[in-house]
């Protein structure tokens, strides 16, 4: 598509710090099977957070929001759906599902896309699986309750048409092997959100791609970190990047660099947090209590105990207390209140 065509490809250029970047991320890659050897234990309770995360997140960039709670039960137990939101959410879990354990022998094609998508929809009352009918507009609403269209997006009878070509020039690229797949994929995910083929959904699949175009390339990393959590956490940047460099995209005279920096910057942040907490549980006695610390250390609100033990699963809910005041005695965080009402919060 815009961001693939030879012509576009052609005028890339990258300065010596974007380059250095790429040799970073792919040194990580290098450094992942290092870790895989490496306590079971803590990696598949790294999954099983990373699995409830991305679920939780994706959802909430789009609006769509449960307990946090209830999320992990349909996340870890595969509760049947009963709301629209729980609907959603369980939709995003099969998908992400099948990701995670298929998606780098899934290839980048529209039936793919398409057979992903009904997956997404398989409980909601109107089925996925289909390109939108209706022209759609990408609407951003401020605080304040105003509206205001951020980018109006390919016509609905040119959807087709445009998803055949980008599937098929990502792949021409690819085959090609002169540019990077760390290049080629963010622009592949560009041009799908600018395209915007489904009436709904459009955000959630992005993520979900994401993550099947990484595994194409042994970028293991989404299996432990949870990248949507991250473009959450980033969300200013992530659709104010994506604002700017769809902008002329329709002619093909967009900017990408905004959006590769931003897209670089989730999987390096991806990376160094799953080298921190792998790298430091195995290499520790105390794997559970080391666990217990990143976990909090990662909180940026006042949470709760019920919170850390849903991040932690199999670790019970006294060695998290002990954990708490261990941290409490050295001036980290604070409790505040007092019963079934106190939270923590770091200092």
């Amino acid at each position: 598509m815009h961001s693939l065509s030879d012509r576009y490809l052609e005028k890339l250029n990258f300065t010596h710090e974007q380059a250095s970047t790429m040799r970073l991320i792919g040194e990580y890659r290098g450094k992942q099977a290092l870790f895989f050897k490496q306590s079971p234990e803590t990696l598949e309770t790294l999954r099983l957070v990373a699995k409830i995360e991305s679920s939780e997140s994706s959802n909430r960039l789009e609006g769509i929001e449960l307990p946090h709670k209830k999320i992990e039960e349909l996340v870890l137990k595969d509760t049947p759906p009963k709301s629209r939101s729980e609907q959603e959410i369980a939709g995003y879990r099969d998908a992400l599902n099948l990701i995670h354990e298929s998606g780098e022998h899934m290839p980048f094609t529209t039936n793919v896309i398409l057979q992903l998508h009904g997956i997404l929809c398989r409980y909601l009352p109107n089925p996925g699986g289909k390109w939108k009918a209706n022209d759609n507009e990408i609407i951003e609403t401020t605080p304040d309750g105003t509206k205001r269209i951020r980018f109006v997006a390919t016509k609905a009878f040119l959807t087709p048409t445009a998803m055949d070509q980008l599937t098929q020039e990502y792949a021409a690229a690819i085959e090609q092997q002169k540019i990077d797949p760390i290049i080629l994929v963010p622009l592949a995910i560009l041009d799908f959100l600018c395209i915007h083929p489904f009436t709904d959904g459009n955000g959630r699949m992005s993520r979900l791609l994401t993550l099947m175009l990484l595994y194409h390339f042994d970028y293991q990393v989404g299996h432990y970190i949870s990248l949507e959590r991250i473009f959450e956490e980033s969300k200013e940047s992530y659709y104010e990047t994506l604002e700017i460099c769809s902008q002329n995209w329709h002619e093909g005279e967009h900017q990408i660099t905004p959006w590769l920096n931003y897209f670089w910057g989730v999987l390096l942040r991806a990376y160094r947090e799953f080298e921190e907490r792998v790298g430091v549980i195995t290499t520790s006695k105390g794997s559970k209590t080391e666990l217990i610390r990143n976990t909090i250390n990662r909180k940026i609100a006042p949470f709760s105990i019920g919170a850390i033990e849903s991040d932690c699963p199999g670790i019970s809910r006294e060695m998290i207390r002990v954990v708490l005041n261990q941290m409490r005695e050295e001036g980290l965080i604070k409790s505040i209140g007092k019963g079934r009402g106190a939270v923590w919060q770091k200092v």
